[in-house]
């Protein structure tokens, strides 16, 4: 007789084989034709919000892997506080203005700003912007994200601008706005001031030279110095790494409180610091001989002479004057660099400024004029040398700050720009405050990273001299010159702004922008000319939760998370705190999370000149959606993450272990229905019984792990569950119970029951990451007619108490020591099979003895449980101690194996002496015969 058709072998359609690339696409056609999104808004409605905030990405260029990482771990934090029953929509947003648009389509276009008129580049940037805001959409939606994207919020929508408009109004009718000159960092290549997030670090070779700068008035160091002529040469000695801002040098700074040397060099006299004297004079292989020491302080008010420019530079105090690097005496040119700029204005120092926005020099500069600063800088050295006073030059290689977006070094240079104060009505006390006690951070180490850049930040330039953006709403007289910043003419404008667009700014005359009998404040001059600067695309952004969070009814102010990379400390995180607490008073964010950047496989930054980039497309077409997102689940995103093809490789391989468990499962549980068929705890197997309460402490776990957005824990709890505990273990016990017994058996039911709780836990816990494939097994599971129509729409419905009426200590140390004796009772199996003493473990005879009375009665009690356990046919807990017992390893019994007494049963494969003993069914066993008699 064939026993084939009497056993329960697993069915189901779950195939083995994910074929994801395939599968993905029609469920993504099923969420979206049934509305699984509006679905669950509808079923959250009312329900306590979680808001989390998109920082919008740029709207150029196809999704690269940091938006895969970013966008997935917002999604799988959503899934999970929806199906915990929390409110969380996710309004999606793109940044459409800026440097990264205009760049690329001016690179698109071949052309630059001067070749085109500011309204018709604007119209195709418009273009370009919403072309790449749809084919992110798609990308994004490829991936299983959920959200809002039939309505995103774009920055250049009129109603986003419009509450740019008016946040800077708002601000500017608080104090915070004002125009200056003064230096800030410029992209010449751009042609634009840059903000402090929109400066990139990177290696750059400069000249270092030094320079003596001789002073005009030695006899006023003369006391200071009794062992010097008065007739010596004195020159304080400066060292720079950009020659070429010595055409602007008017100070050299010391430090007020440290001692400077002065030091015989053959004729000459030499001042420098004297902690940085011996480092110094080693570079000229000369000895040191002080001939004189004083304050910097007693310094102040000497004249030197410019080394090649007839011009007096003056000594000046200032702080911030280093000893660790250069002479301890600091050229200073206001018009190129913060601290200069702060110290002239301490000193009443001239600015001059002899550089043009491409970062040439201009006619004052005679021979220079025209040439470019960098390329400038061997002419100087050349000059400088023929003068005499040039003492070393050399190139040397350090971090330099470059544009982020055309990539190239920076200069510091004074021009006209709008600022937004830092410390009016104590903004940045404010700010810290906020970030130490309002705000948790996550990482805790970016709460003391934020804190240091707001403690040093300066204030916020925020113009910019480009097309594409919101403009800067403030106009000149052109009579007196007046910068006019009034708060009722800028909500005229937004007024304008909300019907027509930013374009209306451009667009529209300016008598047009103004209401009637507008006039300069100062001079009451009616002639006004409005401003071409746009404001930086940081401040953009950072008034989302103005444009978004304030006016979107589904969402909520302030946020609960703001999740983006970690350089967003001084990017958008921190422009959403200055608006924020400029324009609130508080921040508009409780949570913030970040993640670092995605990186290949040997921890090395993706470019395309190394040919390491890996494609989000080239890897979905390959492995599918859900294996990116179980790389970036299974990542600890605190440090950067990274990807490769064998990391992908390693990951599809611990996809399809998880994917083998919902297979198996699903195929025991064809014939189960829950609401009929599922047994109370009381009438279930122990092991099953048990499984249930290690299921509780994997969902109190994942939960806890999920809520700390540690997805990493998640999928490894998960991964450990399904892999060790449920397919190695469990399942492997269970095999005989599921296929031999009778379908309706109470010990398959009990089995059954418990199988289907762990499934329906393991679908909904990885729902978040792994949407399709939890989806796939969800709709397979699909008897209950009570059910969802996606998982998705499904809560995690386990109570505390639930979990607690499941969960059993007693049970679960019982079983790990019951778990400790099948490894031993496995290892000596297989050891017999190894011999050739036995073939499969049915085959076999297992005899235990506990090395002391505890063990023994353990034994005793659990004799019965044993043969399922190890999957033998007969164990036998030995009275006494025999001579072929053999001392198992860290377990206190002694074991041996032997071959099973009586026949194999034909159809569970058990050993028994009962086989043959019914004349109706002769090669099977007793059990077997009940089951299919």
């Amino acid at each position: 007789m064939n026993y084939k058709d009497t056993l329960n072998l697993p069915k189901t359609g779950f195939s083995m084989k994910a074929n994801l690339p395939q599968k993905e696409p029609g469920i993504l056609k099923k969420w979206e034709e049934t509305g699984v999104y509006a679905e669950l808004r509808k079923a959250r409605k009312g329900n306590k919000k979680f808001i989390l905030h998109d920082g919008p990405p740029y709207a150029n260029g196809h999704i690269h892997m940091g938006h895969v990482l970013n966008k997935i771990l917002k999604d799988i934090t959503l899934k999970f506080y929806s199906m915990n029953g929390f409110d969380s929509p996710f309004v999606p947003g793109w940044d459409c203005h800026g440097l990264p648009v205009e760049h690329q389509l001016f690179k698109e276009l071949g052309i630059s700003k001067y070749d085109i008129s500011q309204i018709d580049f604007r119209k195709k940037a418009q273009d370009y912007a919403l072309r790449y805001v749809g084919l992110q959409k798609e990308e994004f939606k490829r991936l299983g994200i959920f959200g809002r994207w039939e309505k995103p919020y774009l920055t250049l929508d009129s109603s986003y601008e419009t509450a740019i408009v008016r946040s800077f109004g708002k601000l500017v009718k608080k104090g915070y706005i004002y125009r200056d000159m003064k230096p800030v960092n410029w992209c010449t290549k751009c042609e634009t001031a840059l903000a402090e997030a929109e400066v990139e670090y990177a290696n750059h070779t400069s000249p270092s030279i030094y320079v003596k700068f001789n002073v005009k008035n030695p006899e006023k160091l003369s006391y200071q110095t009794p062992n010097a002529q008065r007739h010596r040469p004195t020159h304080l000695l400066i060292w720079t790494t950009t020659p070429w801002t010595l055409l602007a040098n008017v100070a050299v700074a010391v430090h007020p409180d440290k001692d400077y040397v002065f030091l015989e060099a053959g004729n000459e006299i030499w001042v420098m610091l004297e902690t940085l004297a011996e480092s110094v004079m080693k570079k000229f292989a000369k000895p040191i001989t002080i001939v004189g020491k004083t304050k910097g302080s007693s310094l102040a008010g000497v004249i030197c002479e410019h080394p090649f420019i007839r011009r007096d530079s003056r000594v000046v105090t200032a702080g911030y004057v280093s000893s660790v690097d250069g002479t301890g005496c600091v050229h200073t040119a206001p018009g190129h660099g913060q601290e200069d700029y702060i110290t002239g204005k301490k000193h009443n120092l001239p600015m001059i400024m002899p550089v043009d926005a491409k970062g040439n020099f201009d006619k004052t500069c005679e021979d220079l004029s025209g040439i470019n600063v960098h390329e400038a800088n061997p002419r100087i050295i050349k000059r400088l040398g023929e003068n005499g006073v040039l003492l070393f030059s050399e190139n040397i290689t350090h971090s330099y700050p470059h544009c982020w977006r055309c990539k190239s070094p920076i200069i510091f240079r004074a021009t006209d720009q709008y600022f937004m104060r830092i410390d009016h009505d104590s903004l940045r006390q404010k700010m810290l405050k906020a970030i130490k006690e309002k705000v948790s951070w996550h990482p805790a180490v970016g709460e003391s990273r934020i804190s240091a850049m707001v403690a040093e930040r300066p204030d916020w330039c925020l113009s910019r001299q480009r097309y594409w953006g919101v403009p800067i709403i403030a106009f000149r007289c052109v009579s007196c010159k007046q910068t006019i910043l009034d708060a009722a003419l800028i909500e005229h404008v937004a007024k304008i702004v909300e019907i027509e667009g930013a374009n209306a700014w451009f667009a529209r005359k300016v008598e047009d922008l103004l209401p009637k009998g507008a006039k300069c404040p100062s001079c009451k001059n009616e002639h006004l000319a409005k401003e071409n600067d746009i404001i930086d695309v940081w401040f953009e952004s950072g008034v989302s939760h103005q444009a978004v969070l304030k006016k979107e009814l589904e969402l909520d102010y302030p946020c609960e998370l703001y999740l983006e990379g970690s350089d967003q400390h001084r990017g958008w995180f921190q422009s959403s705190l200055i608006t924020s607490c400029a324009l609130d008073g508080s921040p508009a964010y409780r949570d913030v999370l970040t993640h670092g950047f995605v990186v290949d496989g040997e921890g090395k930054k993706m470019s395309k000149s190394l040919g390491n980039v890996i494609s989000p497309e080239d890897v979905m077409k390959k492995y599918g959606a859900d294996i990116l997102r179980l790389w970036v689940a299974s990542s600890d995103y605190n440090d950067d993450v990274r990807l490769s093809d064998e990391i992908l490789a390693r990951l599809a391989d611990a996809y399809r272990k998880i994917r083998n468990t919902f297979k198996y499962i699903l195929g025991n549980l064809y014939d189960f229905n829950p609401e009929k068929d599922a047994l109370a705890p009381e009438k279930m197997e122990e092991i099953d019984r048990w499984m249930l309460s290690r299921l509780s402490s994997v969902i109190n776990e994942v939960k806890e792990n999920y809520g700390k957005f540690l997805f990493y824990k998640v999928f490894r709890s998960v991964y450990n569950f399904c892999v060790y505990e449920i397919s190695s273990v469990y399942l492997d016990i269970l095999k005989d119970r599921l296929y031999t017994f009778k379908k309706d058996s109470r010990l398959r039911r009990s089995a059954q029951t418990t199988l289907n709780e762990i499934l329906v836990a393991l679908i909904k816990i990885l729902a978040p990451i792994l949407p399709f494939t939890a989806e796939e097994a969800w709709q397979e599971l699909g008897r209950c007619p009570t059910k969802e129509q996606s998982v998705h729409l499904a809560a995690w419905h386990w109570k505390k108490d639930e979990l607690l009426k499941w969960k059993d200590e007693a049970l679960d140390k019982k079983w790990s020591k019951i778990l400790e004796i099948r490894e031993v009772v496995l290892k000596a199996l297989e050891a017999k099979r190894s011999e050739g003493a036995i073939g499969g473990s049915l085959d076999a005879r297992v005899v235990l003895f506990g090395e002391n009375e505890k063990m023994n009665k353990f034994l005793e009690e659990n004799a019965r449980l044993f043969p399922s356990v190890f999957i033998t046919s007969e164990v036998e807990v030995a009275g006494s101690k025999t001579e072929n017992l053999n001392k198992a390893d860290n377990v206190p019994i002694m074991i041996s194996v032997g071959k099973a007494s009586g026949k194999k049963c034909a159809r569970c494969w058990n050993y028994s002496k009962s086989v043959g003993t019914d004349a109706r069914y002769l090669d099977i066993c007793s059990r077997c015969v009940k089951t299919v008699s």
